[in-house]
């Protein structure tokens, strides 16, 4: 698997994924309330290596993603569960209050 360098992470972020990101040398594009396919496209998901949201309420976005994008890694990273319409296209869901945003970042960077 080939390092992250960019990422896009999509919905609020009260848990600090995108800093966690970033103190890890990944280029973080944000991108907040509802995300069209359009945004994702001018953020730069087509090259991105990595997707992270933050709001279950935009799941629908990750086939998007998947669809622009056959290389970039899905994460979840939110207190709710991931619809099933979404789970066979989702690389990693993890629940912020079992791991702080500076070890997933960790993880996901290696």
């Amino acid at each position: 698997m080939s390092s992250v360098t960019t990422a896009i992470v999509a919905g609020p972020d009260e848990n600090g994924i995108a800093a966690a990101l970033e103190t890890e040398g990944v280029d973080v594009t944000r991108l907040d309330g509802v995300i069209s396919r359009p945004q994702l496209e001018e953020a730069g998901i087509v090259a991105a290596d990595l997707y992270v949201l933050t709001d279950i309420g935009q799941a629908t976005t990750i086939p998007i993603v998947c669809d622009l994008n056959d290389d970039v890694r899905t994460v979840v990273y939110a207190h709710r569960t991931v619809p099933e319409f979404v789970k066979g296209q989702l690389d990693l869901a993890i629940d912020p209050q079992l791991m702080d945003a500076s070890v997933v970042a960790d993880e996901l960077v290696d």
